[in-house]
């Protein structure tokens, strides 16, 4: 395997696309490994992993917090981890944000890397560095941006994906193509979901051109004081929604991009709202749904993109430019109920 090296502020993270589970072991010795898993990775990838010391978690966004954060230290010292170890999440983004934030704290900070296996965190969720857990309603409310060693991507691990987790995983492909790459978001309008299911070329091309494109943008901003902020277009009121009601990441994703391309229209004089509500309806992802606007807004108001009295919101000048463009709190919250009762 030939990796794909970037550099990052304080460590260079070494990506394997096209690669193989069974390669795992030429990226971290087995006797002092640990990984990290859910119970349905786990059971749909047992074989796999034969060998390996496992710690299987509960799947779901629920479980992602302090608690069980908790229970994995306390699982790591009984196996007597140390600085020598290397944690290893392979799972979807739930599992990569608890393996890199516990290998954070863990002793101060141990090796760890990441095997994706939901075409979200291999397009997304596994990028970047940043590593949390969810307190309460708020999403991602403590953490720590810290690079893994490695990246290991095998494709055929998405094989045992529901439909619902690809259409997430598009969500973030969209979101990509909406901020930063108009020429995918062409593309896109070209295909839709099961056709790049099926075309195992063009999903390894997908794959791989939104994880650099999303290195590239963490690269020139990593601690995000500016550029990367680009990224969260979407996930303002995306995640609001989510935290409310039971939609998954990327349908909450979705209804966001939708919002915001409209204010988008009103402060920016953007187009192409119904170019974008298409695309996503190709990907099997809502662009509308049911919601009591004003119940989101109270978690809305604790947002980290929140500046005193300003949210720093993601907006489009035109599909592939995104820009951050500040508006009051106040401003904003009349702005997305009149959209709401629209």
């Amino acid at each position: 395997m030939n990796p794909k090296n970037i550099r990052f502020a304080h460590s260079n993270v070494h990506y394997y696309f096209n690669g193989s589970l069974k390669h795992l072991s030429k990226l971290a010795e087995k006797k002092t490994s640990v990984i990290i898993t859910d119970d349905h990775v786990f059971a749909a990838h047992k074989d796999k992993m034969r060998g390996w010391n496992v710690i299987t978690l509960k799947p779901g966004e629920e479980y992602k917090v302090q608690a069980t954060v908790d229970a994995v230290i306390e699982t790591l010292i009984e196996m007597q981890a140390n600085r020598t170890t290397t944690l290893i999440g392979i799972g979807g983004g739930v599992i990569t944000d608890l393996t890199g934030y516990i290998a954070s704290i863990y002793m101060r900070g141990i090796r760890f890397g990441f095997v994706p296996t939901t075409l979200l965190a291999m397009v997304d969720a596994a990028i970047g560095g940043k590593n949390g857990i969810d307190v309460g309603e708020y999403k991602n409310m403590v953490g720590i941006i810290r690079q893994p060693a490695f990246l290991l991507y095998d494709q055929s691990l998405l094989q045992t994906l529901p439909t619902m987790h690809w259409a997430d995983g598009f969500a973030e492909i969209i979101k990509h193509a909406c901020i930063k790459d108009r020429s995918a978001f062409r593309i896109l309008e070209q295909n839709d979901l099961e056709r790049i299911q099926q075309d195992k070329k063009m999903l390894s091309w997908i794959i791989q051109r939104n994880a650099l494109l999303k290195s590239k943008v963490v690269q020139q901003d990593e601690f995000e004081v500016g550029e990367r902020k680009l990224l969260n277009f979407g996930h303002t009121l995306g995640h609001a929604i989510e935290t409310q009601y039971d939609l998954t990441h990327g349908q909450a994703v979705s209804l966001g991009m939708v919002y915001a391309a409209r204010l988008s229209e009103l402060y920016l004089g953007f187009k192409d709202t119904e170019k974008i509500e298409k695309v996503l309806t190709q990907y099997g992802l809502p662009v509308a749904a049911s919601f009591k606007m004003e119940k989101v807004l109270t978690i809305l108001r604790m947002d980290k993109k929140r500046n005193s009295k300003y949210m720093n919101y993601i907006m489009l000048e035109k599909i592939g430019k995104g820009i951050i463009f500040p508006i009051e709190l106040k401003t904003l919250e009349k702005q997305l109920l009149t959209i709401a009762r629209s």
